[in-house]
């Protein structure tokens, strides 16, 4: 897909709505003291089987850059990581470039690269949990909680 102007307001403004809803929980998270990822329940194919699923260590991933670790974050969970790196360099880049009015075009645009590059981290993350439990008996999640 070719970069266009249109599809990036779409992202741009999708991602107005993330800020947003980021930030209203982050309020609850840090102004309030609730830790609303706690009371997320528990994944169900882990409770199930043991294994993990392509999103397990996602809510870890959160909490761990909620208070300020982002490698524990990267190593939770990648795609998160990757995430709000992609995604916050395209909303700053995008917000410069449009207060400049494309004076200052440095502005990032949608590709499918990077949703490609997102699919293959979630994929990796899945089988290196899993394939680490099955091969040598070690909880990466566990062991990450230990850094």
């Amino acid at each position: 897909m070719k970069p266009s102007k249109e599809y990036d307001t779409y992202v741009y403004g999708a991602g107005w709505i993330i800020l947003a809803i980021c930030g209203v929980l982050f309020f609850i998270y840090k102004g309030l003291g609730f830790n609303f990822i706690k009371a997320l329940p528990e994944c169900a194919l882990h409770a199930m089987t043991g294994y993990y699923c392509p999103g397990c260590g996602g809510s870890r991933a959160v909490l761990a850059l909620l208070n300020g670790h982002p490698m524990k974050s990267a190593l939770y969970h990648p795609f998160f990581f990757y995430g709000v790196c992609a995604g916050g360099w395209f909303m700053l880049s995008q917000t410069i470039e449009r207060l400049s009015r494309g004076r200052l075009k440095i502005g990032m645009h949608y590709r499918d690269i990077y949703l490609w590059i997102a699919i293959v981290l979630i994929v990796i993350n899945w089988i290196v949990k899993n394939a680490s439990m099955i091969f040598f008996d070690t909880d990466l999640l566990e062991a990450i909680a230990i850094l």
